[in-house]
C-alpha cells in the first residue's frame, strides 16, 4: 500500500518513467479501470485528462500550472478563431496563439541561450531572474519556487507544438474546435507521448477522441510487440551500451585514443535512436492498448541514401511539422518572405559579430543584403537563393528546438547544409539512378557517417568538450591499440552491432516477425513477455538512465 501512495503521488523518487516498475504498476491500475469505463465517451475522455495530469505532475510537480495554462488558453483561443468572420481577425488571433504559447516556451527553455548570447556580444552582466517565479512566491506568500534560475518544465517543446497545431488547423479549416474543454486538455496532456512525443497534430488525432473504442486482438498483438520492441531499444541497445562505454568516453575523451572516440561516436548513433526510438514505440503502442493512434516517427533512418531522406525517416512528427507550419509557410521552395529575409540578415550579421567586429559584421549583412536586391531582377537566383534559406532557416530554428545552446544550432546548420549539397549534387551525380546494391550500401554508408559526425555537437557539453573530441580524433588515432579496444569493450560492440543488424533488416523481415507474434497464442506471448523482462533485467544499469528527450 506504501508503495502505492508513493507511486500515485509527486516524490522525486518515484518517477513514472517506461523503464521503471512503478510506471507498469501505475499502467496496470489505470488500465483495469480503463477497461470498465472506456465505452462512456464523456467519462473516457475525463478519466484519461486527469490521469494524463496526475502522470504529468509525478514527472514536473507545479509545473503542471503552464500545461495547463496552454490548454485553457488554446480552447478558447481556439472557439474564437473558428467563430470570426473577418480573416483579418482570425490571423491576429492565430499570430497571438503563436505568440504566448513560443514566448511561454522561450522564457523557460531559452532565457539561458539570449541573455548568455546578449552578454557576450554586447560585453554585458545580465543575469537570468525567474520574475515569473518571484511573482508566483509573492502571490503565495510561501516560497513555492526558486527564483535564482529558470527551470525547464519537462515535455514543454512537444505540448507547444501540439496546442499551436490546434490553432492553426482550425485557422485552415482542418478542424472544428472541440466543445468540452476536457477533450482538448485529453488531446493537449495524453500521457504516454505527453513529454517526449511524438508530436501529435490535432487534426490527426482530434477525430479519434468521439470514436467507438474496439481494440482487436491484431491491434493488442500490435501494441505489445511496439512496447516489448521499444523497451529492447531503451534498455539494451542504449542504456547498456552507453552506460558500459559511451558516457565513460565522452566524459573524458581525452583520456581514450581518437578511435576509442570514432567508436563511440557510432555507439551514441544507435544509443540515440534506441533511446528515442524506443521510448516512441512504447508511446503508441500504450496508447493502442487504450485504442488511440499515433503517428509514426521513425522509419529505419539509417537506411536514408541522403540527408534529406534522413530527416524524411528521423523525428517525422517533428519534421513533417517544421515543414507544414513553418517552412511551407515562410515561402518553401517557392519565394522568399519578410520572416525568411529578416532572419538571414540578423543571423548574417550576429553570427560574424561573434567571432569579429561590428564593422566586418555590417559588412557582411550589406553583402547579404545586396544579394537580396540582386535576386529581385534575376528570378533563377531568386529561386535558388529562396529555397536554400528557406531550408537553412527550418534546419537552424529545429537545431534550437532540440537544445538551447550555440552547438544545437551549428547542428542543425551541418544539417542543412548537407541537405542543400545534396540537391545540387543529385544533378550531376553518375549514380543518382543507380540500382546497384553496392551504390545503394555507399549511399547509406555516407549518409550515416555524416549524420553521425554532426552528432558530436548533439552529445558534446561544450565546444571545449567537442574540441578535445576533435583533437584526438586529429592527433590520436592510436590504430595499433585499436583490437585491444574492441576487444576490451567485446560485449558492447556485440551489442552494438547486434543493434545495427536488427535496423538494417528488410521491412519484410520485420513485418514477418510482427505477424508472428501477433499470430501467436498467449502462451507464446508470456514466454516473449518474460524473456524480454530477463533481458531488460539483464541490462538493467544501476544509475538511472533517463530518457534524453526528456530535456527537450
Amino acid at each position: 500500500m506504501n508503495r502505492l501512495t508513493d507511486i500515485f503521488s509527486f516524490s522525486e523518487d518515484f518517477p513514472l518513467i517506461f523503464t521503471q516498475a512503478n510506471f507498469w504498476i501505475f499502467f496496470a491500475v489505470i488500465y483495469f479501470i480503463y477497461a470498465i469505463l472506456y465505452s462512456k465517451k464523456n467519462l473516457r475522455s475525463a478519466y484519461l485528462f486527469a490521469i494524463s495530469l496526475l502522470f504529468y505532475y509525478k514527472t514536473s510537480g507545479l509545473f503542471i500550472g503552464i500545461l495547463l495554462f496552454s490548454t485553457v488558453n488554446d480552447f478558447f483561443l481556439g472557439k474564437v478563431i473558428y467563430n470570426s468572420r473577418s480573416v483579418l481577425v482570425k490571423k491576429l488571433l492565430v499570430a497571438f496563439s503563436v505568440i504566448v504559447n513560443l514566448s511561454t516556451l522561450c522564457y523557460f527553455k531559452y532565457a539561458y541561450f539570449f541573455t548568455d548570447s546578449y552578454n557576450y556580444l554586447f560585453q554585458t552582466n545580465y543575469e537570468v531572474v525567474n520574475y515569473l517565479a518571484h511573482w508566483a512566491n509573492t502571490w503565495g506568500e510561501i516560497d513555492y519556487f526558486t527564483v535564482d534560475k529558470i527551470i525547464l518544465p519537462v515535455g514543454i517543446s512537444f505540448y507547444t507544438f501540439q496546442t499551436i497545431s490546434y490553432s492553426v488547423d482550425i485557422y485552415r479549416k482542418q478542424i472544428e474546435p472541440l466543445k468540452s474543454i476536457i477533450d482538448f486538455g485529453f488531446f493537449v496532456s495524453f500521457f504516454p507521448q505527453l513529454v517526449a512525443g511524438p508530436i501529435v497534430r490535432a487534426s490527426e488525432f482530434v477525430p479519434q477522441i468521439r470514436k467507438e473504442i474496439n481494440i482487436t486482438k491484431e491491434e493488442f498483438g500490435r501494441a505489445s510487440f511496439m512496447i516489448l520492441k521499444g523497451l529492447i531499444k531503451k534498455m539494451l541497445f542504449a542504456d547498456y551500451i552507453a552506460a558500459n562505454f559511451m558516457d565513460r568516453v565522452f566524459d573524458v575523451p581525452e583520456m581514450f585514443s581518437g578511435f576509442t572516440n570514432i567508436m563511440a561516436m557510432f555507439g551514441y548513433s544507435l544509443q540515440i535512436y534506441g533511446d528515442f526510438s524506443g521510448y516512441t514505440d512504447i508511446a503508441i503502442g500504450l496508447a493502442l492498448l487504450m485504442g488511440y493512434k499515433l503517428p509514426v516517427n521513425f522509419n529505419s533512418p539509417y537506411k536514408a541514401i541522403h540527408c534529406g531522406d534522413f530527416w524524411r525517416r528521423w523525428h517525422i512528427s517533428l519534421s513533417s511539422w517544421l515543414k507544414d507550419y513553418l517552412y511551407i509557410p515562410i515561402g518553401g521552395n517557392r519565394t522568399g518572405s519578410i520572416f525568411s529575409y529578416t532572419f538571414i540578415l540578423v543571423f548574417t550579421f550576429l553570427g560574424v559579430f561573434a567571432v569579429s567586429d561590428y564593422a566586418i559584421a555590417l559588412l557582411a549583412a550589406s553583402g547579404v543584403g545586396m544579394l537580396l536586391i540582386i535576386t529581385l531582377f534575376s528570378p533563377r537566383l531568386a529561386w535558388h537563393f529562396n529555397r536554400n534559406v528557406n531550408i537553412m532557416i527550418t534546419m537552424l530554428i529545429g537545431g534550437l528546438w532540440h537544445g538551447a545552446s550555440w552547438k544545437f544550432v551549428i547542428w542543425g546548420g551541418l544539417n542543412g547544409i548537407g541537405i542543400v549539397i545534396y540537391k545540387y549534387w543529385r544533378k550531376i551525380s553518375p549514380y543518382e539512378n543507380s540500382k546497384a546494391w553496392y551504390v545503394l550500401l555507399w549511399r547509406i554508408a555516407l549518409t550515416f557517417v555524416f549524420i553521425t559526425f554532426t552528432r558530436i555537437y548533439f552529445r558534446g557539453n561544450s565546444m571545449d568538450h567537442i574540441d578535445r573530441f576533435y583533437q584526438q580524433v586529429a592527433t590520436n588515432m592510436d590504430w595499433t591499440n585499436a583490437l585491444a579496444v574492441l576487444w576490451e569493450y567485446r560485449i558492447v560492440f556485440i551489442v552494438m552491432l547486434l543493434g545495427y543488424i536488427t535496423h538494417w533488416l528488410p521491412y519484410r523481415t520485420k513485418d514477418w516477425a510482427l505477424a508472428l507474434f501477433i499470430k501467436s497464442n498467449m502462451v507464446v506471448k508470456a514466454i516473449v513477455v518474460i524473456l524480454v523482462a530477463i533481458i531488460c533485467y539483464q541490462t538493467y544499469a544501476a544509475d538511472f538512465q533517463p530518457f534524453i528527450y526528456f530535456q527537450f
